[in-house]
């Protein structure tokens, strides 16, 4: 009984230490896990809040550029803006100052035609209401007559115009008869000739063969003058 109870004390015993190093082995294991979970969990955590700094700063990075974007645009439409006003306000200022000059020509026109009735009007008076004779004044006045005279001086300067006298020779009158009517214009055939001579020395210009003198027709007495 006493080697049983020896056996069965060993026994238990070797029973309470299989017991004891199961629990030390599970606690070791319990540890060792929560551990390695506690590792795994840190590094996860870390990784995840290393990557949503990195989210973070991406999206701190596009909101900044946005920002810039929307800056240089809200810059740009107020540029546009104020040189849309300058370009505004410059053509409202040339419109007014351009608006004032006709104004003034205006004004002066008006004046000046004022001036010129008033001085029509003391002329008038001054000829006694005669139109012709502030007529003929402002004529001289304005140098008129002597523009005419430069005009007409002008118009034959150079030229040396020929004038022809002819003569038949005849002192035959009109008395009535019939021969004497030929005899007219027989004279008027014979000075055709010359007259047409005179025409192409002044003028240049031929007469047509048909109307041309035969080598027949006398030759009339002829005496040209030339005007100084």
């Amino acid at each position: 009984m006493a080697q049983l109870a020896e056996v069965e004390s060993v026994k238990a015993v070797a029973i309470k230490e299989a017991e004891l190093q199961r629990e030390v082995e599970l606690k070791n294991a319990l540890t060792q896990t929560e551990k390695l979970k506690a590792e795994y969990l840190s590094k996860a955590s870390v990784e995840y809040d290393v990557k949503v700094q990195e989210a973070n700063w991406e999206l701190y990075k596009k909101q900044k550029q946005a920002e810039a974007a929307l800056y240089e645009k809200e810059k740009a439409a107020e540029a546009q803006r104020l040189a849309a006003q300058a370009q505004f306000f410059a053509r409202q200022q040339a419109a007014d100052g351009e608006l004032y000059a006709k104004k003034k020509e205006a004004e002066g026109i008006v004046a000046a035609a004022e001036a010129q009735g008033v001085y029509v009007r003391t002329l008038l008076k001054a000829f006694n209401g005669n139109y012709a004779a502030l007529r003929d004044y402002l004529m001289i006045n304005g140098g008129m007559f002597k523009q005419i005279a430069e005009i007409n001086a002008g118009a034959v300067k150079g030229l040396q115009p020929k004038i022809s006298i002819w003569t038949d020779g005849s002192s035959a009158g009109v008395d009535g008869s019939a021969s004497g009517a030929m005899n007219e214009i027989a004279g008027l055939y014979k000075t055709l000739p010359n007259l047409l001579q005179t025409v192409e020395e002044q003028t240049g210009m031929t007469p047509p063969a048909w109307l041309a003198a035969s080598s027949t027709t006398p030759r009339l007495a002829a005496t040209s003058t030339t005007p100084q």
